[in-house]
């Protein structure tokens, strides 16, 4: 099933500043939590559409590749950038930014925070830089990266805990994670429900830490990760592959691995978007006769004709020999081949005595009022 476009799932325009999204998600989480609307799968399912558009249009990078490329540009299913497959106990961590440290508006009304939080502290993100050719970028390549990096530690299995005798169920709030108190309001008493101070909502507690870890759950060393990116990236775009940054702290969730996308120099093409530049150098008597010529692209050299009379900066295009819209959509870019006169700089007595008398024939010389146009009306007229 296609997915709703984000700005529609929280009904708000395109151009609307972090304030009128913000505000917009917390009516729609509001209505859909799924304490207010118990049992109800439909509601619980645009909740966490709300929130998986909210993760997105709330980060102006996201944000960004997401007006850019639609749902391909953030969905990590697809290779994409982030901003897809949240969990349940992601979206509730994320509550505090919205609505406070509580963690959900319904805490206080419908028992909230039904996921216990982990007690540890989640890893930090890693960012590492990946070269590529235009080529790999044209086809899309996996490539497989050693990381330096906090991995939980083997011996507790990142828990912390010396052996599964060291961990006891926190007696404060039973294993729930969660405490209910009793606080008097001008509207009467009310019942509230909050994390565990405890536990820190884990509904557990380590009484004996892990002898390796010293009771931290991680150890540096080292990963080697594959990655899958997708054909069509662009030089500067970054791409995140989620919970494969630092193994977190105590158990904590790993953090996320980053990847910024570099774009080497080609021997041959510049790149302008999803077209691929080329400059293409005849010699006078090619330009003037006609010929053919193969020119390289980044598959197979193509084979072209080029017709007698063809001037400097003649633009010829070879179509879909360019670079793929990210994720496939759309067409691919073309090949534009720039026609270059290549003038000797050093000429024999004979191409001299040749060439002095071509100078002096008429075809030699321009005709007023006809003169060849320039290099930027072409291309005005190849883009019009």
């Amino acid at each position: 099933m296609a997915k709703r476009d984000y700005y529609e799932v929280l009904g708000v325009e395109k151009n609307a500043d972090q304030t009128a999204i913000k505000k917009a998600y917390r009516k729609v989480a509001m209505k859909f939590h799924p304490d207010k609307n118990p049992d109800d799968k439909k509601a619980e399912e645009k909740f966490k559409e709300a929130a998986e558009a909210y993760e997105v249009l709330s980060d102006e990078n996201k944000k960004a590749r997401y007006d850019r490329y639609g749902h391909a540009g953030v969905d990590p299913q697809s290779g994409g950038f982030g901003g897809g497959g949240m969990t349940m106990e992601d979206i509730f961590t994320n509550f505090s930014d919205i609505f406070g440290d509580t963690g959900s508006p319904f805490e206080s009304f419908f028992g909230g925070g039904r996921t216990r939080r982990s007690a540890g502290q989640k890893g930090s993100n890693i960012r590492i830089k990946v070269s590529l050719t235009l080529e790999e970028i044209a086809d899309g390549v996996t490539k497989k990266i050693k990381v330096k990096k906090q991995n939980a530690c083997d011996s507790c299995g990142g828990s912390g805990a010396k052996d599964s005798g060291s961990v006891q169920t926190c007696g404060s709030c039973g294993g729930s994670g969660y405490v209910r108190q009793v606080k008097s309001t001008f509207l009467g008493q009310m019942q509230t429900t909050t994390v565990c101070p405890t536990c820190n909502g884990s509904g557990q507690r380590i009484t004996s830490k892990c002898t390796k870890c010293k009771g931290e759950g991680r150890a540096l060393g080292e990963e080697t990760i594959e990655i899958d990116i997708p054909a069509g990236v662009e030089h500067g775009m970054q791409l995140s592959m989620r919970a494969k940054g630092n193994a977190g702290k105590n158990g904590g969730p790993s953090g996320d691995l980053l990847i910024m996308i570099e774009e080497k120099n080609h021997k041959h093409f510049t790149r302008d978007g999803q077209n691929i530049m080329y400059d293409l150098f005849l010699n006078f008597a090619d330009a003037a006769l006609g010929t053919s010529v193969a020119v390289p692209t980044l598959g197979k050299p193509v084979k072209i004709t080029i017709p007698p009379g063809t001037p400097a900066g003649k633009i010829f295009r070879l179509r879909s020999k360019g670079i793929p819209q990210l994720q496939g959509y759309g067409a691919k870019g073309d090949q534009l081949i720039n026609v270059n006169i290549w003038t000797p700089k050093t000429l024999t007595p004979e191409e001299r005595t040749i060439l002095e008398k071509l100078r002096d024939s008429e075809n030699f010389k321009p005709e007023e009022g006809k003169t060849q146009k320039g290099f930027f009306a072409r291309m005005k007229e190849m883009f019009e």
